[in-house]
Parts: structure tokens; sequence; C-alpha cells
């Protein structure tokens, strides 16, 4: 189930493994992301993009847009 968290819970989610997802098109993925976060674009969002995320670990999805 989707929910926001802060940045405590951020820190705590990544050292318990967590999976990072950029959802940015690749372009400003290049330029920019957290470090270990794998991209995949919104609007590539679908059952086969969602199959190369791991179902046993917790998935953190973050939109970093500076504009």
């Amino acid at each position: 189930m989707p929910s926001t968290i802060d940045r405590d819970q951020l820190q705590e989610l990544m050292h318990s493994d967590a999976q990072l997802v950029e959802v940015l098109p690749p372009k400003q993925y290049r330029e920019a992301h957290l470090p270990n976060a794998m991209n995949i674009p919104l609007q590539d969002l679908d059952e086969a993009t969602l199959a190369q995320l791991r179902k046993d670990r917790a998935v953190i999805v973050y939109c970093y847009d500076y504009q």
C-alpha cells in the first residue's frame, strides 16, 4: 500500500535494503539521481517493468523534480 514517508523513515528503509526507484525520464535520471536508485520512468510503469523489483523488499518510489 503506498504511503508518504519522511527522511527518517527513508533512512530506516534504506538500511533495511529497500529498493529505490526514480520515475523521471532517463535523461533527468542520468543528470542526477540518488545513489543505487534504479530508473523506471513513470510512463513505463507496468507489470513487465515492475517485475524487475523484488517482492521481498520494500520499494521506495520518488521523483526529484528540481524545476
